[in-house]
């Protein structure tokens, strides 16, 4: 049996791009797709595993394949670096290019072995574009508890609602230091320019839009936000997850610098949906390749 094992790591718009890719790929050279969903959180603490939300029918992959042990980790550094020298390849390691920036590359022309670990995070839609329809029905979340939710699902879809993702702590959030605070802050300010002026672009488009305001961190939002435009959603429990679900009801998106919000806008089923897409000053993925071409670029 050939088998592929793909590392999930950081927070679910990360996850859901990893598993994306790892599935097209599993299915178009006929591997079995096994997770590993324990070893890239040994140490990050502030994100968990979340794919089981989702309608996802994975298998984990056996303990002798996961590197969560000292001697293990070791052994997986070492069969990494070998793996140049092998004609078939134990490995699927996303390339990288100048200033760390990523692309689509089509990974099953090269020629792998029977056990193949895959590790990278293969923002683009253009990964999994053969098996789009497939992803879309796994991408559906399970269960939710709607008596946790902020607000009421039939409220988004009936209106012409619009979400807004502010993503908060950029860069101090893993590491605190008063250079990482004062970028996170810096980050924050032109994320609202975006949103306030992506706002009149929407108002301009559509009648009548009910803008929703998530965030990793709702603190202080209010102070920003006119409360007569914009609803900021406090989930206080199951929060990435009943984020995700209203997010992912809203008709428009004033896309957010996250993979979050890039997943819950692509998955957006409105027939006339409008995706306005950050600017360069607030971008979030090192992809060249990660945003559609019908989303509209707010410069």
């Amino acid at each position: 049996m050939k088998k592929s094992i793909v590392r999930i790591s950081e927070g679910l718009g990360n996850q859901l791009f990893m598993y994306a890719h790892a599935y097209s790929f599993s299915k178009k050279l006929g591997y079995k797709l096994m997770i590993d969903p324990i070893s890239a959180y040994k140490k990050l603490k502030i994100r968990s595993f979340l794919l089981d939300n989702f309608n996802i029918k994975f298998k984990l992959a056996n303990d002798a394949d996961i590197p969560n042990s000292f001697v293990k980790k070791i052994k997986h550094k070492v069969n990494k670096k070998l793996d140049i020298f092998r004609s078939e390849k134990n490995f699927l390691i996303e390339n990288k290019y100048n200033y760390k920036l990523t692309k689509y590359e089509d990974y099953t022309k090269n020629i792998y072995s029977n056990n193949v670990y895959i590790e990278g995070y293969f923002e683009s839609y253009k990964f999994f574009k053969d098996f789009n329809d497939d992803i879309i029905n796994q991408f559906k979340i399970k269960k939710i508890n709607k008596n946790t939710l902020f607000v009421n699902p039939s409220d988004i879809l009936n209106e012409n609602s619009v979400s807004i993702v502010v993503r908060q702590h950029r860069f101090d959030e893993k590491k605190f230091s008063q250079s990482n605070l004062n970028k996170s802050n810096i980050f924050l300010k032109n994320t609202i320019n975006y949103i306030l002026k992506a706002s009149e672009y929407i108002r301009s488009k559509i009648d009548n839009p009910k803008f929703y305001i998530f965030s990793n961190d709702t603190y202080n939002l209010e102070n920003f936000f006119d409360k007569k435009i914009y609803k900021v959603v406090n989930h206080t429990s199951d929060k990435a997850i009943n984020d995700f679900y209203l997010s992912t009801m809203c008709k428009h998106f004033i896309v957010g610098p996250s993979t979050f919000h890039w997943w819950s806008a692509y998955l957006g089923s409105y027939d006339n949906k409008i995706c306005i897409r950050p600017p360069q000053n607030i971008n979030f993925s090192s992809n060249i390749d990660i945003y559609p071409d019908d989303w509209v670029e707010m410069i």
